[in-house]
């Protein structure tokens, strides 16, 4: 974001206000709109909630401690009609480890409507607390609130979330509280909240490989006790039997990955992005380990640069996104404190050129969620292509080929990790 008199980019704080008001109005009213209908169908034939209704299904069997019935998609299916009968014939895969369940448990003393809503509340705070924390450390970003905020409640990943009724709202709470350790050189605690995205073990696999290539042992260390410690809350609810049942459906996911990305078009990383262009199912997965290596070696070089905390760890939310195995586009909501923190970079940088393309490339990655529908005929994703793009110019400034030294105060993250 930049004043209009600078003349460096057509970015500016005035036009971004007006495309987030004109995008949020569109976005959320038509939003309410489709929800308008009586019973639990919205106006397209879906169930409002749509997702929440696994998880809300979940949290019934913990009440019941069914433990044995988690991963038999036929008991969960029965139970979400005798709940939600407007829910009858709605089956899903279930791939989360035995402990969410344990998470919904609660809700599963209310009736659906006001489970949905609780669950609509509670990820709307959590959103917004992460994005106002990681607003609270950008300086340039200071004079910007009401851009920010407008911008924050138009994103279209946020919208997906919530018309989702998804849980990425968990995953970007833990991403922001171990940016604000990591600012804070508290490495052990970082990696306590790393640890927590055992629920989501996808979005755990660039952090995963990062640290350890970096030598960052203190964060592998708390995210291995955070993460045994979330799976063993299950076993200690439970039994062995969900854990090793979860894990035997893992091993075997791939051969249902068809079945479990029916809208391939909605989903946003490497994987998908190469299956959509090539029909060869062997040549598109070669070709996503290739490039989700070659992206971790990028991120890893820029880890190991003299590079500010900020764009290491836009870097690293760009990485998690890009290599993850399954990524569908409510996920992206963990983008919010890349663009917050990119954004805020871009403000101090003294090259009009590296503010032009920097910028528009997290305009891009911001708006183009919306649309994936679009690959249902192109069959090229464009946000991965346009956050591939971003990670490549954040390593072109690690080298200082963007205009500005990147030798700040914030540059030696912690103690544990080589710079």
């Amino acid at each position: 974001m930049t004043r209009e008199a600078d003349g460096r980019t057509w970015l500016t704080a005035r036009r971004l206000r007006a495309h987030g008001m004109l995008l949020g109005l569109v976005l959320w009213s038509v939003y309410l709109w489709t929800l308008a209908t009586p019973g639990w169908r919205d106006r397209n034939g879906n169930l409002k909630g749509t997702d929440f209704l696994h998880f809300y299904t979940l949290g019934c069997l913990a009440a019941e401690h069914r433990g044995a019935d988690l991963y038999d998609m036929n008991a969960p299916s029965a139970l979400a009609a005798q709940r939600v009968p407007d829910a009858a014939g709605i089956r899903y895969l279930p791939l989360y480890p035995p402990q969410v369940s344990i998470l919904f448990a609660p809700l599963a003393h209310f009736s659906y409507g006001s489970a949905l809503a609780i669950w609509w509340g509670f990820g709307t705070v959590i959103y917004g607390v992460s994005c106002f924390a990681v607003w609270r450390v950008c300086p340039e970003l200071r004079n910007c609130s009401w851009t920010v905020a407008l911008l924050a409640v138009a994103f279209p990943a946020f919208f997906y979330l919530i018309a989702w009724g998804q849980t990425a709202a968990l995953a970007l709470a833990f991403f922001t509280l171990a940016f604000l350790l990591l600012r804070q050189r508290r490495a052990f605690l970082a990696g306590l909240a790393f640890g927590c995205l055992a629920f989501k073990p996808q979005l755990g696999l660039a952090v995963a490989v990062v640290f350890v290539a970096v030598g960052a042992w203190r964060i592998v260390a708390g995210a291995v006790l955070s993460a045994a410690a979330q799976l063993s809350a299950g076993v200690f609810y439970y039994g062995m039997e969900p854990l090793r049942t979860w894990l035997r459906m893992l091993s075997g996911v791939r051969r249902v990955l068809p079945w479990f990305e029916p809208r391939p078009y909605q989903t946003h990383c490497l994987r998908t992005f190469w299956s959509m262009i090539l029909p060869w199912q062997s040549v598109s997965f070669a070709l996503y380990v290739i490039s989700a290596l070659l992206v971790l070696g990028v991120t890893v070089t820029i880890w190991l640069r003299p590079v500010p905390l900020s764009l290491r760890y836009s870097a690293l939310l760009l990485a998690t996104i890009l290599v993850a195995p399954h990524l569908t586009v409510y996920d992206l909501v963990i983008l919010a404190p890349a663009v917050l923190l990119v954004a805020d970079w871009l403000l101090t940088v003294n090259s009009a050129a590296a503010t032009r393309r920097m910028g528009s490339l997290v305009y891009l990655i911001y708006v183009l969620p919306l649309l994936g529908p679009l690959a249902r005929w192109t069959h090229v994703q464009l946000s991965v292509i346009a956050m591939v793009a971003l990670l490549y110019f954040i390593v072109l400034a690690s080298y200082g080929r963007q205009g500005k030294a990147l030798t700040t105060n914030d540059t030696k993250v912690h103690e544990g990790l080589p710079c």
